[in-house]
């Protein structure tokens, strides 16, 4: 018998039949890869962000001077290095040039708003400055310092300007006040210098502070005499490095002039503060990365999805495998080898395009006008275990679809059509998801039983926060079991207005609800990434709204200005500071001790309408506007204690006698100035506070620096003079006012567009299940061609059916994620309001619908196109 008679051809196997069929229709394999290959490109391209953004800051961190080659710090003792040290090193060989660097600071005089300057010692010419002069000159001698740009637009500083610091008295008892005069202006080549600072040479800097040594000593070497060093030292020695032995050599003999001393190279401390710059630039890429998993598991469920669909598109060749006798197990590995190549290539491709975009990125930034650098090379281990990884999450993708459909019987090769639904929904399915569905609820319970109150600081927030999602994963899990079972109750409520729009309205929901298991693998995908971004878009509002409500409280105006001694100021302070155009927002009021049952508290007059920003200021019960006779506002934390709210009665003593107040409202947290109760201030007057004000509180008419410097001095010149001069009204200066919202701002829009990554792999789930229905139902298309429908109508329907799988998830995602992001703010802040972003949320619902209709586009086209003849024609 010839060889060609016992050889089996490779398209008879069990696998090679799988391969032949990917070779005969391609576009399967691209759907079946296509949300695995989002998936691989997503995480490798974070591995290209992050190669960018470390190759961008090492290329722009400015810090030591690239002059310096040795740095000398203390050693374990602490002790600076003095002005003789630094003499010996200067005087060691092959030390070209020596400086010492001292870090101090001092408060500054002449404005009765507390300010305060920064000194640093710096030679300000040669190879080893670190500041550049701008303007003017650089001090020389004493009593001269050159202030940074910083320092020059917020206190108001120009070249022939003076300050005047204050210093401690040597003997440490009462403060002296050091003239100085400012040089120059001169700007920092140091990256992160972003306060106000002063420069001076070291000795002229050591006698100003009145220290006498050095914090550290930056030196650049002598390249002549290091080389003749290293090529004596590699004479003496042929087998050692000669520039190596020379830097030993070096360091020996700093060690020797600086005994306990500290002795690295230049280069190992640029290196060191290089990596500290990376590790913070990559904060907000460690909180991608942490998302990251989202989206790869969004990806696993969309191809699972799609792998189920596929396999049951190809029922009848698996049939005749098993007629042939093809063992279940055979069929299952074939399956599952068939998805893992799939991964592996979808894996290699997405690999190569993130890496590619990578390249682009740096060259289309700097045609923006922003400098970006990249490494040119492929970072290989990373390539390698992102391809292997995509390969891994394809295996588990085709898992389940691939033991379901090799357990199909012979007898389908006779049937002419699969309808594509599993039998995974039955009972057992049913109660896994009502399993699930208990145990989130039980967890979110204890979670909600167990809230913090109002002035609570033992509770453990992230241990809740954890139990917090734990409860929600739980929950989602619930979602993918009984996904199928809640398609049809919320199609029954959308079919109701779908249906006035036609036949292709009534079409598409019987399309959708007659495959339910389909409809809720691809639906609950787009619920996933609804009720990520739906739960940080109203967290956010809420946060938001709280942290407006902190800030308000904890910086109400720009300036506030109380007595230091006495319990009162003068009463004519704030019509002076009014008198000033200078300052706008003059307000005076008045606190008072009070006891409420048998523990002390604050009652102020302060109207809540002029605290800064008073939007900010919210009430948690009752309303801020009903403030009136005989009525009170309570802060959080007396509020729970009393355990009152809006409409209810207090009763406060002052000075013994009980007065009776009815609660307007309740704030959500502390209360402005340290206020506990708030009441107007004719009520105060009646208690008999004091008619003198506590405190006043001003702002800056304008904006930005000048506008504060200008205030400032209207402030001071208020307070000149023996009345109120020497100290006795302090003024303090409330500053970063939009600081924290900015970071939870930025924090929160990072997490956002990481999760719109999970609603990029749903759409192209939407698109590949829409693809893959179209190809399955052509006979379906046909029919309705032949019966009258026109391909317009048939487009309609198909697009239809694509927005459905959005208006599904997105009510799914929604009903999810709202009562998670309730009790997501109450553990983190049981103070902060819940507030839902309606807008916004409908915008995302809104534009949801829109793409996932969108993505049907294609799909839908190819459908309108199905000849009426389809509908006579054989199965394939």
């Amino acid at each position: 018998m010839s060889k060609a008679a016992t050889s089996t051809p490779w398209r008879a196997t069990v696998l090679g039949s799988q391969v032949a069929e990917l070779l005969r229709r391609p576009g399967r394999f691209a759907a079946t890869g296509l949300s695995l290959l989002i998936a691989a490109f997503v995480v490798f391209g974070t591995v290209m962000a992050q190669e960018i953004i470390s190759a961008t800051v090492v290329e722009r961190f400015r810090g030591t001077p690239e002059a310096v080659s040795v740095v000398v710090t203390p050693g374990d003792d602490g002790e600076d290095i003095g002005e003789d040290r630094l003499r010996e090193i200067r005087k060691t060989p092959s030390v070209a040039e020596a400086v010492g660097r001292i870090d101090g600071g001092s408060p500054l005089d002449g404005s009765a708003v507390e300010r305060y300057l920064e000194l640093s010692a710096d030679p300000g010419t040669g190879a080893l400055a670190e500041v550049r002069l701008v303007t003017g000159t650089y001090p020389s001698g004493r009593g001269r310092l050159a202030v940074n740009t910083q320092a020059a637009r917020e206190y108001g500083l120009a070249p022939g300007s003076s300050l005047t610091l204050l210093r401690p008295e040597p003997d440490g008892d009462g403060t002296r006040r050091v003239t100085v005069e400012v040089s120059g202006i001169v700007r920092s080549t140091a990256t992160d210098d972003a306060r106000p600072t002063g420069y001076a040479p070291g000795p002229h800097l050591g006698e100003l502070l009145g220290v006498t040594g050095y914090s550290r000593v930056d030196i650049r070497t002598d390249t002549a005499s290091s080389a003749s060093s290293a090529s004596s030292a590699s004479s003496a020695s042929p087998g050692s490095s000669g520039s190596g032995s020379a830097s030993a050599q070096l360091a020996e003999r700093i060690r020797q002039a600086v005994p306990g001393a500290q002795v690295r190279s230049g280069d190992e401390v640029r290196d060191q503060e290089a990596r500290e710059a990376v590790a913070e630039a990559k904060d907000v890429l460690e909180l991608f990365t942490a998302f990251l998993a989202v989206a790869v598991g969004a990806a696993v469920l969309v191809a699972t999805s799609t792998f189920r669909i596929v396999f049951a598109r190809r029922v009848r060749q698996l049939a005749l495998l098993r007629a042939i006798g093809a063992s279940p197990r055979r069929i299952a590995a074939a399956l599952v080898a068939e998805g893992a190549v799939v991964g592996l290539l979808a894996g290699a491709t997405g690999v190569l395009a993130a890496w590619g975009c990578g390249q682009l990125v740096p060259p289309l930034a700097r045609r923006f006008g922003h400098e970006l650098f990249a490494s040119p090379h492929l970072p290989l281990t990373e390539a390698v275990l992102t391809v292997a990884g995509t390969g891994l999450l394809a295996v588990l993708a085709v898992l389940a679809p691939s033991l379901a459909a090799s357990r199909v019987s012979p007898l389908e090769a006779l049937r002419s059509a699969a309808s594509g639904e599993s039998t995974a929904s039955g009972i057992g399915r049913t109660l896994l998801g009502l399993l699930c569905a208990a145990g989130a609820a039980l967890l979110a319970w204890q979670q909600y039983d167990g809230l913090p109150r109002p002035g609570d600081t033992e509770y453990d927030r992230f241990a809740a926060l954890t139990l917090v999602v734990l409860s929600g994963g739980l929950a989602f899990l619930a979602l993918i079991a009984l996904g199928p079972r809640l398609v049809r109750p919320v199609l029954s409520a959308l079919a109701v207005p779908l249906r006035r729009t036609g036949a292709a309205g009534r079409l598409a929901v019987a399309g959708v609800g007659g495959a339910p298991g389909r409809a809720a693998s691809v639906s609950v995908v787009v619920a996933l990434g609804v009720c990520l971004v739906g739960s940080t878009l109203t967290c956010l509002a809420s946060l938001s709204a709280y942290e407006r409500y902190r800030q308000a409280v904890e910086a109400p105006a720009d300036f506030s200005l109380y007595a230091r001694d006495s319990e009162s100021l003068d009463r004519s302070l704030a019509a002076d500071l009014a008198s000033h155009p200078e300052l706008t927002d003059v307000t005076a009021f008045r606190t008072a001790e009070v006891v409420e049952s048998t523990r002390g508290a604050t009652v102020s007059d302060l109207d809540l309408d002029t605290v800064r920003s008073g939007v900010g200021l919210t009430a948690r019960t009752g309303s801020l506007g009903d403030l009136g006779p005989a009525h009170v506002v309570v802060d959080a934390d007396h509020a729970h204690r009393l355990g009152v709210r809006a409409g209810d009665r207090v009763t406060l003593e002052f000075e013994g006698r009980p007065v009776r107040l009815t609660v307007a409202a309740t704030l959500p947290g502390a209360g402005p100035y340290g206020g506990n109760f708030f009441v107007p201030t004719a009520d105060l007057t009646r208690m008999g506070a004091d008619a003198a004000p506590t405190t006043v509180t001003a702002n800056a008419s304008e904006d930005g620096a000048p506008g504060r410097i200008r205030a400032q001095r209207a402030i001071t010149d208020t307070l000149t003079g023996p009345e109120r001069g020497d100290g006795r009204v302090v003024a303090e200066e409330s500053a970063g006012q939009a600081g924290g919202s900015d970071d939870l701002r930025t924090m929160a829009t990072t997490v956002i567009m990481v999760l719109g990554l999970t609603v990029l792999v749903a759409v192209a789930g939407v698109a590949t299940t829409a693809s893959l229905t179209v190809v399955e139902r052509k006979r379906e298309f046909g029919l309705l061609r032949a019966l009258g429908l026109n391909g317009a109508a048939v487009h309609r329907m198909v697009t239809v059916e694509c927005a459905l799988y959005g208006v599904l998830g997105g009510i799914l995602g929604l009903a999810l994620g709202m009562p998670y992001s309730w009790l997501v703010v109450r553990v983190a802040e049981t103070s902060a309001p819940f507030s839902v972003p309606a807008g916004e949320l409908a915008a995302v619902f809104t534009a949801l619908v829109l793409v996932t209709a969108a993505a049907g586009t294609v799909p839908a086209l190819r459908a309108s196109r199905t000849s009426p003849t389809v509908a006579v024609a054989r199965s394939e």
